[in-house]
């Protein structure tokens, strides 16, 4: 009797296990990416509507994934929510990029960058017509841009401060710069109300403000660098790519195809973006910004050295990188970056 009760435990015990590997076995993969409304973020667009994630990684022997996408207005948000394990991928500026990685390098869960999204510039434009360059600011002027201090736009603002007036006074310009959303800045310079005559923004914005009779180029980007620069990457956490290796190939495949794809032709991306974040412009607008001059859809992270090496010299990060594939994982080394 002893033992039959004894083998009836086992059996017990051992259904129990079985049904829960069968369980966990049965439990979909799910990734969470968090992005801005910003359209340098195209390839995620194609992603999303195109589920190439999902693609990818059924190609790779994973039936299912769950994919889910969130939009955040801050680097610093993101970041925050990246750390927390609320997100699994997030996306923004390099110097987002650089901040975390320079914070979480030496930790249990380091974080380093995907891929770069775009090389494009950003433009610092002001309908004022007494400013044509950097040193024309007065300390009665505002500029708006994303997010002072930390955003792209704000440390590219220090970088020129610092051409202009010496390294010690990169921050010269900080105490003029205003907080604001591209959209509400735009609407703010186009208006001629308030005290925003000069804006920092990003693409469309930046292109639909020089639309406007009056509104002028203060300062181009690639000006500061001396080429072109990323403008976008994603990043994530060593956890996440060591825990999800198959997810993680998944992502590389579908971040390739849909940089192929803009490649090709980006008016289907175009309009992804236009309902994605209800954009009151027309495909061809959009397009037409997408393929502008100095517009490169790529993977290859661009100019990320001069950045790290700014933003370390002014106490920004304490971390300086020997390379710009110690920032980024593997998988993208073989690229010709800088």
């Amino acid at each position: 009797m002893q033992m039959g009760r004894a083998v009836a435990i086992f059996a017990c015990a051992a259904g129990a296990l079985l049904a829960a590997v069968a369980a966990a076995a049965a439990q979909v993969p799910e990734v969470r990416f968090a992005r801005q409304f910003s359209m340098s973020y195209l390839q995620f667009n194609l992603m999303e509507r195109q589920h190439l994630i999902e693609k990818h990684a059924k190609a790779a022997g994973v039936a299912q994934v769950k994919v889910v996408w969130a939009t955040f207005n801050s680097p610093a948000a993101m970041n925050d929510a990246l750390l927390s394990g609320s997100v699994d991928i997030v996306s923004g500026g390099v110097p987002g990029l650089l901040t975390i990685w320079s914070r979480t390098q030496g930790t249990a869960n380091a974080v380093k960058g995907i891929a770069a999204f775009t090389s494009q510039p950003i433009l610092l434009n002001s309908r004022n017509p007494n400013i044509r360059g950097i040193t024309d600011f007065t300390d009665q002027d505002k500029i708006a841009l994303p997010a002072v201090k930390v955003s792209i736009q704000a440390i590219i603002l220090q970088m020129a401060a610092a051409k202009a007036w010496g390294r010690p006074n990169f921050a010269k310009l900080d105490p003029i710069t205003v907080g604001m959303s591209p959209p509400d800045a735009t609407v703010a310079l186009l208006s001629g109300s308030g005290d925003i005559a000069s804006v920092f923004s990003v693409p469309p914005f930046q292109n639909q403000q020089l639309e406007t009779p009056g509104i002028h180029t203060v300062l181009n980007s690639f000006e500061v660098f001396g080429g072109p620069h990323t403008l976008t990457v994603a990043w994530t956490t060593s956890r996440f790519r060591d825990r999800n290796p198959v997810l993680y190939k998944a992502l590389i495949g579908a971040w390739e195809e849909a940089t192929e794809m803009l490649g090709k032709d980006v008016k289907v991306a175009s309009q992804y973006w236009i309902e994605d974040v209800k954009a009151k412009m027309t495909v061809d607008k959009v397009a037409e910004v997408a393929t502008g001059p100095q517009v490169k859809w790529t993977m290859v992270p661009e100019s990320i050295m001069p950045l790290a090496e700014f933003m370390h010299s002014v106490g920004s990060i304490k971390a300086m990188p020997a390379s710009w594939k110690d920032v980024f994982f593997p998988e993208i080394h073989a690229l010709p970056g800088g």
